[in-house]
């Protein structure tokens, strides 16, 4: 199954007041495994940037104002994402985000049908715990020394290796069934397989017995009888 990661840096908290997205990083999966194609664009929003978003992205107005806006590059980024359910940390706020952009570009809305929150997956499994990006991070041991500020290819590369824990770890890639079109395929498990053949020069041992001696049991009555106010008598 394929799925892409995402993330978006903004303008703001909310699209509604006219804050806008100014980054999108995705990366794609199929059957939980990074496949190494992403996807990742900055916008000019064709507005200010608050000082308060600039300090968590870094993104000035003056940097963005040289970027392609949204409605120039929305095909490219539709054409990556497809029909894939999409994961995002605290999803709803992404989606809000993306899909304003869609709308103001004459684009139909993505369905939430589609949308995966991690934070509402490590919520449930984690209740009562921090849900941060950086908290899960550090949950699982997923190094983030190089985030300094927050980026939306970056962050969503490290969501990548969140969700895959939050999903089960990394055992659920061995599943063939989803593999990606041109892996290579494994090896075949036959009893001929030089790996499952045992060796002819393996020396046979008789079965080792399980089943105490009755020297060994006469032994262990004596170191019984020798302990005094024994828990199990009375």
């Amino acid at each position: 199954m394929r799925e892409v990661i995402f993330d978006t840096e903004t303008t703001g908290l909310d699209p509604k007041t006219g804050d806008r997205m100014v980054e999108i990083g995705c990366v794609e999966m199929v059957g939980r495994v990074e496949t190494g194609r992403t996807f990742h664009a900055y916008f000019n929003p064709d507005r200010d940037m608050p000082a308060e978003a600039e300090r968590v992205h870094g993104l000035s107005a003056a940097f963005l104002s040289a970027k392609p806006r949204f409605a120039e590059t929305a095909d490219e980024l539709l054409a990556f994402l497809g029909d894939s359910n999409l994961v995002a940390h605290d999803a709803g706020f992404d989606f809000g985000f993306l899909n304003n952009e869609l709308e103001r570009a004459g684009l139909a809305p993505i369905s939430y049908d589609r949308m995966v929150d991690t934070v509402a997956i490590a919520r449930k499994k984690h209740p009562g715990a921090k849900l941060s990006l950086d908290a899960l991070c550090t949950r699982y041991g997923i190094d983030r020394s190089h985030r300094v500020k927050h980026g939306a290819l970056l962050d969503a590369e490290l969501l990548a290796q969140v969700y895959v824990e939050l999903t089960g770890g990394r055992q659920i890639g061995l599943g063939l069934a989803d593999a990606a079109p041109d892996a290579p395929a494994l090896a075949a498990f036959t009893p001929d397989a030089p790996w499952h053949r045992p060796s002819v020069d393996r020396t046979r041992r008789e079965p080792r017995p399980h089943v105490a001696s009755p020297e060994e049991l006469e032994r262990h009555r004596a170191f019984i009888a020798q302990i005094k106010d024994a828990i199990w008598v009375g």
